[in-house]
């Protein structure tokens, strides 16, 4: 019997995340990030752009919108405006569980407006869930330099990481640059491959991949571990530690590094957790625990956060932001027309699984058992409109690609009527 369901029921577990690009083009003199080269000689040839208007910011005009907002004055702004509320619920005439999102108009010179639709509803996060890893990285990292930020930049400009086990297996390629011979070249990560913290975190958010996120999460736990002695720490030494370390504490420690800044910034365990690194490599060294669950509350409220630079510490937030730049071919939510002049900070992913038996023809996006597709955006217009937006949705038997491209279309809208 149990053979014969094994045979019947595929489950898809995935998180996937087409190829994206982030952080400003100006940007590989200051980190080190190859790629960036190419996208800033691709910008300087005129017959070779491939860039949207709103991707085309430099590192000095990324700024944070709520930098003045006292903690006192935040649940000010979650409280709901009744037009903008009455405008976003007409967007679902009929009841549909399956769409849960926040939006926020955070537009200079504007009263702040907030509307919701079931803002607390759980969803699993899939690979938004990143974004709590550089949190928690960000986080490891201002202790080992609480003084200058300098100093931390320039330790994820400098220091290389080999991936090993943590780095496997994903099927997320990662773009190789090799400037001396202007060759662009996309692949998988390997055991072997070495970079440097700026290109793991970059590798993470840009093209989603697991194992880049999985070796952040594993060099922000031994940041938390070996403290200021972590800039010199030898793969020897950090293999040592998880080869010799019950698994029960290194489960409890990977928690806390990702999920303890989350609840410093207010954000509830049921609103937003990690529990789980991101390969089975990773997985097999760190057992997970409680597993991952996130809301469209949970990661509005982490986008207020950064905002008001209050994630980590100013800086820190300021930098977040650039790591979330879009800057390559737009997907999901920020594929809308209506945004190619926007700036697009941005983050998405998605989690499937099938049940074949019932669906012959699920597939990939199209789960039958659970097909979550989530997008995190802050959105700025050259007008100066400015947006946060928060979308999970679970439509299950298609792509919701499109869903969410056209409610990023009517969001827009909607804001900018206001």
């Amino acid at each position: 019997m149990m053979l014969r369901k094994l045979r019947t029921l595929l489950l898809l577990t995935i998180f996937l995340c087409p190829i994206m690009g982030f952080y400003p083009i100006d940007g590989y003199e200051r980190t080190g990030i190859k790629r960036l080269k190419r996208l800033e000689l691709l910008e300087e040839d005129k017959k070779a752009k491939e860039l949207d208007s709103g991707a085309t910011l430099l590192t000095k005009d990324i700024k944070l919108h709520l930098p003045r907002v006292h903690r006192d004055s935040v649940a000010g702004l979650f409280e709901v405006d009744k037009e903008m509320q009455e405008k976003l619920s007409a967007f679902f005439p009929r009841l549909d569980e399956s769409y849960s999102l926040t939006v926020m108009d955070i537009t200079p010179g504007k009263p702040t407006r907030y509307a919701t639709r079931q803002e607390d509803r759980q969803f699993q996060p899939g690979s938004v869930g990143k974004l709590a890893v550089v949190v928690g990285f960000f986080a490891e990292l201002s202790k080992i330099y609480p003084y200058s930020f300098e100093r931390r930049v320039a330790l994820m400009k400098n220091r290389s990481v080999r991936g090993g086990k943590w780095a496997v297996k994903d099927s997320h390629t990662v773009p190789i640059y090799d400037i001396e011979k202007k060759k662009l070249v996309k692949r998988r990560v390997g055991t072997s491959d070495v970079f440097t913290l700026y290109e793991w975190l970059d590798h993470m958010l840009s093209v989603s991949n697991n194992g880049a996120a999985a070796v952040v999460w594993r060099e922000a736990i031994l940041m938390r571990v070996f403290g200021k002695a972590y800039p010199t720490l030898t793969d020897e030494e950090a293999n040592d530690y998880f080869d010799k370390t019950k698994r029960s504490e290194l489960t409890e420690i990977h928690l806390q590094v990702v999920n303890d800044p989350l609840r410093k910034l207010g954000i509830g365990e049921e609103e937003w957790r990690l529990g789980t690194l991101f390969t089975r490599g990773a997985t097999g060294i760190v057992p997970p625990k409680g597993g991952s669950v996130g809301s469209p509350l949970g990661l509005m409220k982490f986008m207020v956060a950064l905002e008001r630079g209050v994630v980590v510490d100013y800086l820190s937030s300021l930098e977040i932001k650039r790591l979330m730049y879009l800057t390559d071919r737009r997907i999901r939510y920020a594929s809308n027309k209506t945004l190619d002049e926007a700036a697009v900070y941005f983050k998405s992913g998605s989690l499937y699984s099938c049940n074949r038996t019932t669906m012959p023809d699920c597939g990939k996006y199209r789960g039958n058992r659970m097909n979550y597709m989530n997008s995190v955006s802050i959105i700025e217009r050259p007008d100066g409109t400015a947006y946060l937006v928060a979308l999970m949705t679970n439509v299950l038997k298609r792509n919701s690609n499109s869903d969410h491209n056209r409610l990023a279309g009517k969001i827009d809208e909607m804001v900018r009527g206001l």
